[in-house]
């Protein structure tokens, strides 16, 4: 079971400019990076917040990666997870493009009651517990390789809560400065040690690395 962690960053480690929103740092090389990570994963986690920023995810679009999911005999897109505090997320408009995207939508939310109803648009409802058991919730739906898009929150607590195995950051050529960090501010974590597993420049001048968490198991 991998839990992945795919970002773009500028140098100075911000997501997005000041004023925030949707933001595409990474040129065509980190669009490649992103689209080969997709086909990797099973399924992909998405928080709420970042999906209101975008209004939609992200999608293979390169034949070669989509033949290679269907010689795998996988969806051609993994199922998008939508992360949320409420089963009722706000603010999703039904008209974003996020709602004719061509993957199965699924939402993982605190409910009390069981089982609690289907929001319209989606086809699976899971509960959110703890975040330590959300790597062993997700194997038991049959995903074992997982890409995490974001954001920063959700980034965080998975961080926290030791359920991510590897990043994947395209360090692109810009500063951005302000407040949208990729980590919030003031986040704690404990002391963690990665291991290098790739370090490569890619076109636009960006900077791609891959690291993985040592642990005790695979240090």
């Amino acid at each position: 079971m991998s839990l992945r962690l795919v970002l773009a960053l500028s140098l100075d480690g911000r997501l997005a400019p000041p004023q925030g929103g949707a933001a595409q740092l990474g040129g065509s090389a980190d669009r490649r990076l992103l689209e080969e990570a997709l086909a990797w994963a099973d399924c992909c986690l998405i928080g709420a917040g970042s999906l209101r920023a975008h209004r939609s995810s992200c999608v293979i679009h390169q034949p070669d990666l989509l033949q290679q999911r269907l010689s795998q005999a996988k969806p051609s897109q993994p199922p998008l997870i939508v992360v949320s505090r409420s089963c009722t997320p706000l603010g999703f408009d039904p008209d974003w493009p996020f709602w004719q995207q061509p993957f199965s939508r699924w939402l993982l939310a605190p409910f009390e009651t069981s089982p609690a109803p289907l929001p319209d648009g989606f086809e699976r409802l899971l509960r959110l517990g703890p975040w330590a058991g959300l790597k062993q919730q997700l194997a038991a739906e049959g995903f074992k390789q997982v890409l995490l898009l974001g954001g920063a929150q959700l980034a965080a607590a998975l961080l926290q809560a030791d359920q991510v195995d590897e990043l994947q950051l395209t360090i692109c050529p810009l500063l951005l400065g302000g407040d949208k960090y990729w980590l919030p501010a003031g986040f704690e974590l404990q002391p963690q040690r990665w291991q290098l597993l790739e370090q490569r420049p890619i076109a636009g001048g960006e900077l791609l690395v891959r690291y993985q968490i040592q642990r005790s198991g695979n240090c």
